[in-house]
């Protein structure tokens, strides 16, 4: 692929896990890749120069997806760097475990603004920089959404809300054929889940946990031209454990 027929993609929440496994298939998909990272320069600089060593252009950006000035910023830099964008990951988010009456003030606020405002604020911002027919594919969770479990109703309630933004979003920018939807994974190797791996697999029909990669194999069909006709669906990948 020429330079001239590569494709610019930003990934919020991009140094590991589900978001690094989609920055590096988002590379090996011909996209020159942007992603944000807020804590962890170590894992960022690893990705981009693990990129690097097979040939594609990746760019970390420190960025915390609880600030909308670091957002819009990320964004800037992206289309400054890149040029315009052809697809937009919003896989930031955090979680925090509570039992309602446990659960204070700044906890409620810092999920809420991670997790529902900041993944709203990363596809406004980025919507005046997308290309028409452009894609922006958010991470959810099913198990959130499907099952209920003790201390996790804040983290269920934003995820739930990014699965009915999506259906809102894509209407919005139908009109451009911007396509909007959410994957919702289920258990998968990731820090979020550390120490919880032996568990999570044993109640799994297929008794494992996601790889990341796994999930970021829906990541490019959903950034694919393959998917153009899809929009404003969650598209569930769990192993069957929901079923």
């Amino acid at each position: 692929m020429t330079i001239n027929q590569r494709k610019t993609a930003l990934v919020f929440g991009g140094s590991r896990g589900i978001g690094g496994a989609a920055v590096e298939q988002l590379v090996k998909d011909g996209f020159d890749t942007a992603f944000t990272y807020v804590s962890r320069p170590d894992s960022a600089n690893a990705l981009v120069a693990n990129i690097g060593s097979i040939g594609g252009r990746a760019i970390a950006i420190q960025a915390d997806s609880g600030d909308p000035e670091a957002i819009r910023a990320a964004v800037a830099k992206t289309v400054d760097l890149l040029g315009p964008i052809d697809a937009v990951v919003v896989n930031a988010g955090i979680l925090r475990i509570n039992t309602v009456e446990s659960v204070s003030l700044e906890e409620l606020d810092m999920m809420l603004n991670i997790n529902v405002r900041g993944v709203y604020l990363s596809i406004q911002a980025a919507v005046p920089y997308l290309k028409d027919g452009g894609r922006v594919i958010t991470i959810g969770s099913n198990v959130a959404i499907s099952t209920g479990s003790p201390g996790a109703s804040v983290y269920q309630l934003t995820k739930a809300a990014v699965a009915a933004m999506v259906k809102g979003l894509a209407l919005d920018l139908a009109p451009r054929r911007i396509t909007v939807n959410n994957i919702q994974p289920g258990p998968t190797e990731t820090d979020m889940n550390a120490g919880a791996i032996e568990m999570l697999s044993a109640r799994s029909p297929l008794k494992r946990v996601a790889a990341p990669e796994e999930i970021a194999g829906v990541v490019s069909y959903l950034a694919s031209q393959a998917s153009s006709y899809m929009t404003g669906s969650s598209l569930t990948i769990d192993g069957g454990l929901t079923l």
